[in-house]
């Protein structure tokens, strides 16, 4: 058994589903195009450099979360899932899961995307666990804020090692790390096995450098979705 830990976005996904879901609210006309469209890439970008500022991208992403009730957020992350999700899922990324699985390993999904949209990513997965950035709540409604720390570059370790303080039999377990950006290298840093999935120039580099593996997810044509039954079996 061992403890398995997968990035979301470009790893286990052919794209980004952050921005995926304010593409989504843009072209359903929930949020203005011309600002928020403009924005969106600009965080991007700034994710992609390593410049991200993950409190004011928050503010930002979590403003239609704290605009609306939870119920037709719902509602529209349901379609949201159909439409812009699960063409993003591959082969090669459902086989690698379901080998971890098979082997017995615990399997873990940790992302700086907000866990709003990536739990039922998680669930299309068949991954019980996730460390995602929080957004906080009051009153049965959302805040444009994080609650705690982000799970995001250095956040992301803290966040895993404290979700590992509550399990200790873990605490000698054989780890993997997949991700595809240099954003994570705290992470693949903290685990035994760390590999690099569809790399970034930076984390390529890196991987080249320290030998780690580097794999390729991301073969097959876009639009191909799983069997969910088989993926929580």
């Amino acid at each position: 058994m061992g403890l398995v830990f997968f990035d979301l976005d470009h790893t286990l996904l052919n794209g980004d589903s952050d921005r995926e879901w304010t593409r989504f609210l843009i072209d359903k006309g929930i949020i203005d195009q011309e600002t928020s469209s403009r924005v969106n890439e600009e965080f991007y970008a700034d994710y992609a450099a390593g410049t991200l500022d993950i409190h004011a991208f928050a503010r930002f992403a979590f403003a239609p979360l704290a605009r609306y009730p939870i119920e037709k957020l719902k509602l529209w992350r349901a379609q949201y899932l159909h439409e812009r999700v699960e063409p993003m899922i591959t082969q090669e990324a459902l086989a690698l899961v379901e080998k971890h699985r098979k082997a017995g390993d615990i399997l873990v999904m940790i992302t700086a995307t907000n866990s709003f949209v990536t739990r039922p990513i998680a669930d299309l997965f068949g991954i019980e666990h996730l460390i995602a950035t929080e957004p906080r709540r009051k009153n049965n409604r959302y805040l444009a804020e994080i609650e705690g720390i982000p799970a995001f570059r250095e956040g992301k370790v803290a966040r895993l090692k404290h979700w590992l303080a509550s399990r200790p039999e873990l605490s000698e377990t054989d780890s993997w790390c997949y991700s595809d950006s240099h954003n994570d290298l705290p992470l693949l840093e903290f685990v035994n096995h760390p590999v690099a999935v569809n790399p970034d120039k930076k984390l390529a580099e890196t991987a080249t450098v320290r030998g780690w593996p580097i794999l390729d997810l991301h073969q097959t044509a876009l639009g191909v979705r799983q069997d969910k039954s088989s993926a929580r079996a």
